[in-house]
């Protein structure tokens, strides 16, 4: 409980500190909507130092370690159980047909999938999609606000940095309670970040190898990747030019 209120004060206080604050002592960029970016790049650096040391290593022994088979049930797992949030956003979104098919997944998944373990759903031609409570605000036209860089969560911006403390409330995992539930709680997240990281890491590898500013290009591909699940993949047909 406590850790879902301080997601979302974290997020509320984000959004009141960015819309009161002035960037003009720390701005360097305005072109890419980074107006902290002075401060963004070295938190940015601190993620990197963490993700160099850390993240990437324990990934790379995970891959090693862990057969595809075992590592294939832990991510349909872990997608399951995230499937309640993305039905409530489907929802709330108004999206039938999708939260239809999120509806499906999670039931079919749950029970013929062994607990999520085997993606039944897929085999069946339920598509998979995503969706987080600042997708939601997004739809509904909230505006993205400034570029941020946070601590080890990586890119993001205020809109969506409130809607991550939403979905950490909206998440039925967060509220229940059992005996030994915090070491679940703790393994779930530890065990998420690893999945992440592992099914990420050639195509990481390749971005810092070709990209000459790291720091940009994960800036332009976050925000472009938002713009697209904000549209679910549709072209943004307000940005064409005017010929």
């Amino acid at each position: 409980m406590l850790t879902a209120c301080r997601a979302v004060v974290m997020g509320a206080l984000l959004l009141a500190q960015c819309g009161c604050a002035s960037p003009a002592a720390n701005t360097v960029s305005t072109g890419e909507n980074d107006p902290y970016e002075a401060t963004n790049r070295k938190i940015f650096a601190l993620n990197e130092s963490f993700d160099k040391n850390f993240a990437r290593p324990i990934a790379v022994f995970y891959v090693r370690a862990v057969p595809e088979v075992a590592r294939d049930g832990i991510h349909n797992f872990l997608t399951n159980l995230g499937m309640p949030v993305t039905f409530g956003n489907d929802v709330l979104q108004g999206e039938g047909h999708r939260a239809v098919d999120t509806f499906g997944r999670f039931v079919v998944n749950s029970t013929v999938g062994i607990g999520g373990l085997v993606d039944v759903a897929e085999k069946t031609g339920i598509p998979e999609h995503s969706a987080d409570f600042g997708e939601t605000l997004g739809v509904y036209g909230v505006a993205e606000g400034p570029f941020l860089v946070l601590p080890l969560l990586g890119p993001s911006n205020p809109r969506d940095a409130f809607g991550y403390g939403a979905d950490v409330a909206m998440d039925p995992t967060t509220w229940v309670t059992f005996q030994s539930s915090s070491f679940f709680k703790l393994g779930k997240g530890v065990a998420g970040i690893t999945d992440e990281r592992a099914e990420n890491l050639d195509t990481l590898d390749q971005l810092e190898r070709t990209s000459l500013d790291l720091y940009a290009t994960e800036r332009s591909l976050y925000r472009q990747h938002r713009e697209a699940e904000i549209n679910h993949g549709q072209p943004n047909l307000e940005d064409l030019p005017n010929f």
